[in-house]
């Protein structure tokens, strides 16, 4: 396939500590090396960045996007794009890169990801929905590439963005040591396709990819390809028992564990009190929550697969 004759190219320069200017420069240099014509984007803040980028967008019909950042950036993408029918390309430059390492995009390397996309491969890819506050004027609709979690992992997200100190990965670690001691496992209303369930959880993870947080295989057998989500759910357990279980996390191995249980649906459905939802980093709101699968729904440049 050809290479794209256009990109616009949405930077966040925010990312990683920086990383992610450093790692947009490099990319777009890259691109233009190999022929491409190149709009890139810088916004003075996330809001502003999607903004000027959809105005190059709409100046460009026939460009595709590339997204240089984190998984962030790739929900940025999604929403960018969303009806539009074009192909999206990751830069990975976050502190999770999850969608990047799912889909086998060199992570740390802005020059080989930018070939990815240089090499005209689009394919297309299962997208996640998640809609909170349906037929309301609260309604929110957030579509996503990896993992939907709530439970232990959204007070911890809760609580990790109301703190100021201390930066990056240990305040989420932080925000960990003071939500698991007063954490009591909500009971949640579970729906999967025809299925229901009825449970105190520790936490529900719904995956269209496997990972998150940076490579935590929390849902190990969910594709991007095959029409329904993984939901692994971590019945109540003592915490002791928890921490125990989390360092196996990082190899798929929590499965083994009789209280963790793998489920696949392709429509999900969570409810329970005072619990929120987050997906890609991303807060989405309270449940209940519904999730739906897209099958095929976004095309990503990728690497071609292996014969």
């Amino acid at each position: 396939m050809p290479k794209p004759d256009h990109l616009v190219v949405l930077i966040n320069p925010a990312s990683a500590k920086g990383a992610g200017a450093r790692a947009g420069q490099r990319a777009v240099a890259a691109l233009r090396a190999a022929g491409v014509e190149v709009t890139d984007v810088v916004g003075v803040d996330a809001a502003d960045g999607e903004a000027r980028a959809a105005k190059a967008l709409a100046e460009n019909p026939q460009a595709a996007l590339v997204v240089v950042g984190g998984d962030g950036m790739v929900s940025a993408g999604l929403r960018l794009l969303t009806g539009t029918g074009r192909a999206l390309g990751i830069i990975p430059a976050g502190t999770g890169n999850d969608t990047a390492r799912s889909l086998g995009i060199p992570l740390g390397d802005p020059e080989a990801a930018a070939q990815i996309v240089v090499a005209g491969e689009p394919r297309p890819i299962d997208l996640g929905e998640a809609t909170v506050g349906a037929g309301t004027d609260h309604e929110v609709v957030r579509r996503f590439t990896t993992v939907m979690a709530c439970g232990l992992d959204s007070k911890v997200n809760d609580r990790a963005n109301r703190m100021s100190w201390p930066r990056g990965k240990r305040r989420y670690d932080l925000a960990m040591l003071l939500e698991l001691p007063r954490f009591k496992a909500p009971r949640f209303r579970i729906r999967l396709d025809d299925r229901e369930l009825d449970a105190e959880c520790m936490l529900i993870a719904i995956g269209n990819g496997p990972s998150y947080g940076g490579g935590m295989l929390i849902c190990p057998q969910a594709r991007m390809d095959d029409g329904r989500f993984q939901a692994t759910v971590v019945d109540r357990i003592t915490k002791r028992t928890l921490l125990t279980i989390f360092p196996k996390v990082f190899s798929g191995r929590h499965l083994a564990h009789p209280k963790v249980n793998a489920h696949h649906a392709a429509e999900i459905e969570l409810h329970a009190e005072g619990v929120s939802c987050w997906a890609d980093g991303e807060r989405i709101g309270e449940l209940p929550v519904t999730l739906r699968t897209l099958p095929e729904a976004q095309r990503v440049f990728q690497p071609r697969p292996s014969s």
